[in-house]
């Protein structure tokens, strides 16, 4: 299995009366996703897009993402999901830097995209995934028009099959190159490692245009179910994973949080899940400790990005609450068998065990480059090693452990502040439900520790009584110098915390904003 579209393939060939997908009331066997594949890919070509051609896409969870994804893959052309929360100016430059032709507009995302037509270069064809709409071709349609024979196009393993656009601190979303080969090396080593078989089934919650799609995809490879939330909701999530007997599902730490906190989760029966994943952010310990004793030692973890999917893994087997390895709770795991992963300095070298550096990574699963920017591909990828910006050290048995973003520090009055040990300690709280730390302007210390906490419903502390807290558990150049107690905290679009948005709120009208 060698590119993206096979898995759609095969799984027709293998497991033909298996069920696919389930996304609300349509349930889909392999046989009748291929079919729709197929038909798709056929209608592709002859409205007249050919091998190399880009398509794009505006929606949110639905089963037919799956279906484009796998379509565009079988004939060569490579797809540019669209992160839906971004503003429009950004969405325009991804679309018109990405040079696509075909534009998908979802359910309820098509007044959107007729407000984005005029400033959209290249694109031909608008096609409407859900509604018959004036202006788009509708979906449904023209599936049914395609035939269900396999396209007949000669596809490589290095050609590009998804350029996803990720986030940076500044500046508009950098365009990330991934080959089938990228893609299928990570895909087929997440496979093993979570032991996945045509008898599990995966809650699909985070979105489709994030690389943390692996789940629905690793499913597909072995004959699995695909059950789909259309967006991360948590009554949604367990009445899925009730109804569907749902094995598996990957999240982010914050979905957790929520699950802990769902007034009425003991309703729901949980009891098919067997292997819960986490991944995009730090998972507060006393946190994670709580979703241990609650479902189990059934946790996994793993740590990579857009541009390196699956760095490390942490196993269940190391989600130990007592004794020496309990430690490892904070570790982002050992290398997985697709990477090879090492911890430099600021020459590229590796640095001494216990050292804090940079995390790189290598391997076959490393994306190609960084679309029309030769320049910061050349500075990312040095000597075949991907440079993260996550700082990190390892230990004597080879687990990572990360510290934080490299662009994320804080230095203040000369000293480094790294926000993750910060807030570990202020989620350790008993009043505290989420925290992030961040830089702010400081006249006497150039930048200063400046903590954001929301509080769990029902609970009060103050400011001084926070810092004490701190005080009692950090060095107290670590502790934060301020607390601003908010509602909620700007989250990204996969329920990660927005530092970024975060920092902007203390930054704005100094004229520059650090980092």
């Amino acid at each position: 299995m060698e590119t993206l579209g096979e898995i759609s393939r095969k799984g027709a060939l293998v497991f033909p009366n298996n069920v696919a997908t389930v996304f609300g009331k349509a349930k889909l066997t392999y046989k009748q996703m291929n079919n729709r594949v197929n038909g798709f890919a056929h209608a592709l070509t002859e409205m007249g897009y050919k091998k190399g051609d880009r398509i794009t896409v505006l929606a949110e969870n639905t089963h037919k993402y799956l279906e484009m994804y796998f379509a565009a893959a079988k004939l060569g052309m490579s797809v540019t999901p669209l992160n839906f929360r971004l503003f429009d100016t950004e969405l325009e430059h991804i679309v018109n830097d990405s040079e696509a032709s075909c534009f998908l507009a979802g359910d309820g995302y098509e007044e959107r995209t007729k407000g984005l037509k005029g400033s959209l270069k290249n694109i031909r064809d608008w096609i409407a995934l859900d509604n018959e709409s004036p202006g788009f071709v509708y979906y449904e349609n023209i599936i049914k028009k395609g035939c269900n024979e396999e396209p007949e196009v000669d596809v490589d393993e290095e050609e590009m099959a998804i350029l996803m656009y990720t986030g940076g601190t500044t500046g508009f979303p950098k365009g990330v190159m991934l080959s089938h080969r990228n893609l299928m090396s990570a895909l087929l080593v997440m496979t093993l490692t979570g032991a996945y078989t045509s008898h599990d089934t995966t809650c699909f919650v985070l979105p489709f245009f994030h690389v943390a799609f692996w789940p629905a995809l690793c499913m597909l490879i072995v004959g699995g179910k695909v059950v789909i939330s259309h967006r991360a909701d948590v009554r949604e999530i367990c009445q899925l994973i009730q109804d569907e007997k749902c094995t598996h599902i990957n999240a982010v730490p914050t979905l957790y949080t929520w699950l802990l906190e769902f007034s009425d989760l003991e309703k729901y029966d949980l009891s098919s899940l067997r292997s819960i994943d986490y991944a995009g952010s730090p998972f507060p310990q006393q946190k994670l400790r709580k979703c241990i004793q609650k479902f189990g030692n059934i946790f996994g973890q793993g740590y990579g990005m857009t541009e390196a999917m699956g760095g490390t893994l942490l196993c269940p087997k190391d989600h130990i609450l007592e004794g020496e390895k309990a430690k490892l709770l904070a570790s982002a795991g050992q290398e997985s068998p697709v990477a090879k992963v090492r911890v430099v300095n600021e020459k590229g070298l590796p640095v001494v065990q216990g050292e804090i550096g940079e995390v790189a990574i290598s391997g076959k699963h490393v994306m190609m480059g960084y679309w029309k920017n030769p320049a910061l591909t050349a500075e990312r990828i040095r000597n075949g090693w991907y440079h993260t910006g996550d700082m990190g050290y390892m230990d004597e048995d080879g687990y990572l452990f990360l510290v934080d973003r490299k662009a994320d520090m804080i230095v203040t009055g000369g000293e480094n502040v790294y926000p993750k040990d910060v807030e570990d300690v202020l989620s350790s709280h008993p009043a505290v439900f989420e925290a992030v730390v961040v830089s702010a302007p400081d006249e006497k210390w150039g930048e200063r520790v400046q903590a954001v906490v929301v509080l769990k419903d029902n609970e009060t502390t103050k400011e001084d009584e926070l810092i004490a807290y701190c005080k009692a558990r950090l060095a107290g150049y670590k502790c934060p110098k301020a607390i601003q107690f908010w509602n909620n905290i700007p989250k990204t679009s996969v329920g990660k915390i927005s530092r970024k948005d975060v920092k902007k709120k203390f930054w704005e009208g100094m004229g520059k904003f650090v980092r």
